[in-house]
Formats: structure tokens, C-alpha cells, sequence
């Protein structure tokens, strides 16, 4: 199996790499288009702030790519936050994949919301074989419930903790730093 994870510098890079070493599938980095296109999976990462990952996404000419891909594909955080049509973080136009607004959590709760929470209400092949338990977040924007929603947290509101659309889904949540819950979510994809 080909794995890519979307090399474009606004990601989290080498804890996803060592999440798929751990499972045995060696994960390769680029930015290039067509090596990307010919990956059986694809990983979309991201850390740091929406409006200039996505400026960096545009340098690396990837922006028009990734909403055409047919394979499965994994938008992590940031990355699942950018396949959503609009962010609040520095107003920013995203890949439209997701047919959400990202929103800032409200100053009624801790800003950004750091550490474990609860997944709920799971409907995504992403869970096979999983309960109801806790992952690990680390954000201050979040998507709305949506009809592309197939998991949800509460933080101050319920959101979505995951999104699906096709053959693309994305996570609010870290999978790779989730422990066992999070290896087996990311075991799940790889399976798709």
C-alpha cells in the first residue's frame, strides 16, 4: 500500500509517520501532485493557523488537487478544518470539501481547548469495532454539526469531532496521539 501524507509545511508531520510505522506502513512525504494522485491513501495534516496553512497549501499548488482525489483521504485537525468551506481563523475560503463553516469556541469555555475529551455518536467505517472513548484534542476552532458529521464532542457546545463526505473524512481530534483508540482509528482507514 502507497500512503502520502501531504507534505506542504503546515503539519504535524512526524508523529503521523510514526503513527503508521507503528502499524507497520511506511508513510511517504510529498508535496508533488502527481505522486499524491497515485497514492492508494492520503493523509491531509495540519498545525498552526488556517489562513496562512492554507497560503502555504496555495505556494505548493495543492488547493485544486486535493478536492479531485479518489482515493480515501484524512484530513487530521487543521487539515480537516481546511476541507471545510469557510474559517473564522483569518477568514479564510477553504477546499469546500465539507459543506461547513468553522467557527472559535466561544470565551465561555478555556481557549484552546487542550487535552482528552469524549467521541460520541459514531458513523463513519473510521470506527469499526470501537466504542464511545476518549481522544486527544488540541484546538481553539471547531466544525459546527453538520450533515457531513460523523462523530461529535462537547466542549461549551457539541461540534463535530469527525467529518465524512465520500471518499474524504477528517478528524478534529489527533489520532495519532490518541493511544491505542487513535491506532486503531488510523488501522480503520488504512483498511477503507
Amino acid at each position: 500500500m502507497k500512503l502520502v501524507i501531504i507534505d506542504y509545511g503546515a503539519g504535524n508531520i512526524q508523529s503521523i509517520r510514526f503513527a503508521f510505522k507503528r502499524l507497520g506502513v511506511k508513510a511517504e512525504l510529498s508535496s508533488n501532485a502527481v505522486t499524491i494522485k497515485q497514492a492508494d491513501k492520503v493523509i491531509f495534516p495540519g498545525v498552526g493557523e488556517a489562513s496562512s496553512a492554507m497560503a502555504k497549501l496555495k505556494e505548493s499548488k495543492l488547493e485544486n488537487v486535493i478536492p479531485k482525489l479518489q482515493q480515501p483521504v484524512l484530513g487530521i485537525c487543521l487539515g480537516m478544518q481546511l476541507m471545510c468551506n469557510y474559517s473564522e481563523e483569518g477568514n479564510t475560503k477553504g477546499l469546500g470539501i465539507f459543506d461547513t463553516h468553522v467557527k472559535r469556541f466561544s470565551d465561555t469555555v478555556k481557549v484552546p481547548q487542550i487535552g482528552w475529551n469524549k467521541i460520541e455518536h459514531l458513523k463513519s467505517p473510521l470506527f469499526n469495532n470501537l466504542k464511545e472513548d476518549y481522544i486527544y484534542m488540541v484546538h481553539s476552532y471547531y466544525a459546527p454539526k453538520c450533515e457531513d458529521s460523523v462523530a461529535t464532542c462537547t466542549y461549551g457546545i457539541e461540534y463535530s469531532a469527525a467529518l465524512r463526505k465520500g471518499n474524504f473524512y477528517g478528524t478534529q481530534f489527533h489520532p495519532e496521539k490518541s493511544g491505542n483508540y487513535g491506532a486503531s482509528i488510523l488501522q480503520n482507514f488504512l483498511e477503507l
